[in-house]
């Protein structure tokens, strides 16, 4: 056998080797560093010596708020090897360097953060570097009323708990709701020009007093009268099936009936069952998949509901009241059934919206 020795690695990987030992390592968070400031001597001879002092501290303050977020998504680090992810680099450290608004750092780390999450789709790349440019651009209440619109069409309880669930969303607005939401159409004319929204004269919103119960039916749907033949048949479709019994609740907007529950029954195929087993002498509750059969049962159970528009109207009353307790909603509902006007959010409007509501709460999940 001969002495020769061959390495390959990926690009800008660094290789150690020692006799027959080789370890491949990638970009770490100080060779990001080095990139990143590689791409920021680019911007230094764009500006005069007196503006250089204050473009350096906010392009350095970016770097601190971007490094740590990017570290700690898996794998967010290699996207520094990535040319097209220096291209926008560089367009966030200009945009970083242009504002003096401290949040916009934050708001401009989510945006790349997206990129290495969702960069093979070019739409949503396409939006991302649109939304980088205009970080700076945007006013405070525009960016806050784009971001509280995007919620209002994305996010929704999963929790079946018609109580719970509205304190979910009461908790996320208190979160998303940083400051005074905007009055009048300049917020919107302001989102228009940059590209963030579509406004359209024809047609108006729904008011949340009909959205929300379309989105989250399985709080408002009637369900099974109690002490009925149909509550029998869904006990026993419950029971033969293997169904945990507490999967039929009290309803909680008119304790005569009783209702699966979901906030919506498209929650069915995610379902699963908390199985508790012994490992080790250790209690575990591992999460089983519902089967074909048990997902019809479920189902089956939504056909005995009873139909009835009056009593659905007296739960959907009942529900904004409850809605109108809890202070955040009650805000909310005010400001959007004041908007009036339609309109459409853009791709460049998602990510940005997404990204600003991911700097409010870190727990929100990823733009699809």
């Amino acid at each position: 056998m001969g002495n020769k020795q061959n390495q390959k690695a990926g690009d800008n990987s660094q290789q150690l080797q020692a006799d027959k030992m080789i370890v491949n390592i990638g970009i770490d968070e100080k060779r990001a560093r080095e990139i990143y400031q590689e791409m920021n001597l680019q911007l230094r001879s764009d500006y005069s010596q007196e503006a250089l002092t204050i473009a350096n501290s906010r392009v350095e303050e970016f770097e601190n708020r971007l490094l740590p977020k990017m570290e700690a998504v898996e794998g967010a680090l290699e996207s520094f090897a990535d040319p097209s992810f220096q291209l926008l680099l560089v367009e966030a450290q200009k945009t970083a360097a242009s504002t003096e608004r401290p949040a916009d750092y934050d708001l401009l780390a989510e945006l790349l953060i997206h990129r290495f999450q969702k960069g093979e789709n070019r739409i949503i790349r396409a939006g991302i570097s649109r939304a980088v440019e205009i970080v700076d651009e945007i006013s405070d209440d525009a960016l806050l009323g784009l971001t509280v619109f995007h919620s209002v069409s994305n996010f929704f309880p999963a929790s079946g708990d018609i109580h719970q669930g509205l304190d979910v969303l009461n908790e996320l607005y208190g979160k998303i709701l940083y400051g005074k939401l905007p009055t009048g159409n300049e917020w919107l004319d302001h989102l228009d020009i940059l590209d963030a929204v579509r406004v359209n004269s024809i047609g108006n919103l729904k008011k949340i007093q009909q959205y929300y119960p379309e989105m989250l039916v399985g709080y408002i749907e009637v369900g099974i009268e109690k002490e009925t033949e149909n509550y029998n048949k869904a006990m026993e479709l419950i029971t033969s099936n293997r169904l945990p019994q507490n999967i039929l609740v009290d309803h909680a907007l008119n304790n005569s009936f009783s209702r699966i529950n979901l906030s919506n029954k498209n929650q069915i195929d995610s379902l699963t069952l908390q199985q508790q087993i012994t490992h080790n002498g250790n209690k575990l509750i591992i999460p089983i998949q519902l089967t074909e059969e048990q997902k019809n049962a479920i189902k089956s159970i939504y056909i005995l509901y009873k139909q009835d528009e009056t009593i659905k109207q007296q739960n959907i009353k009942i529900l904004m009241e409850e809605w109108d307790k809890r202070q955040n909603l009650k805000i909310l509902k005010e400001w959007w059934d004041s908007i009036g006007t339609s309109i459409q959010i853009t791709s460049v409007g998602k990510v940005l919206a997404h990204s600003n509501a991911q700097r409010c709460d870190k727990n929100l999940p990823p733009l699809d």
